[in-house]
């Protein structure tokens, strides 16, 4: 995964939107599943954000500032923004 940045006017506490980078990140999971990487993806975080992508896309810090989502992490991102939608 190569960037994903939320708008101006999606950010912060008077953002239209919400869930709008997870659902991005659940996306390109599902992609990586189609073309049969088991879900898995890479990304390189913001040092500020690298704690939140643990906490809320189940990603791991890999060191610097490469994080992965691996398949389980994968599954459940799926399971909450493509809930009833096959691979």
């Amino acid at each position: 995964m190569h960037l994903v940045e939320s708008a101006p006017f999606n950010k912060g506490r008077e953002k239209v939107y919400e869930g709008v980078p997870g659902n991005l990140v659940a996306f390109a999971c599902r992609l990586s599943f189609q073309r049969g990487f088991d879900g898995n993806i890479s990304f390189v975080s913001k040092t500020q954000l690298i704690n939140h992508y643990i906490e809320t896309l189940g990603a791991f810090h890999a060191g610097g500032r490469l994080m992965i989502i691996e398949t389980r992490a994968a599954l459940k991102l799926l399971d909450k923004y493509f809930k009833n939608t096959e691979l």
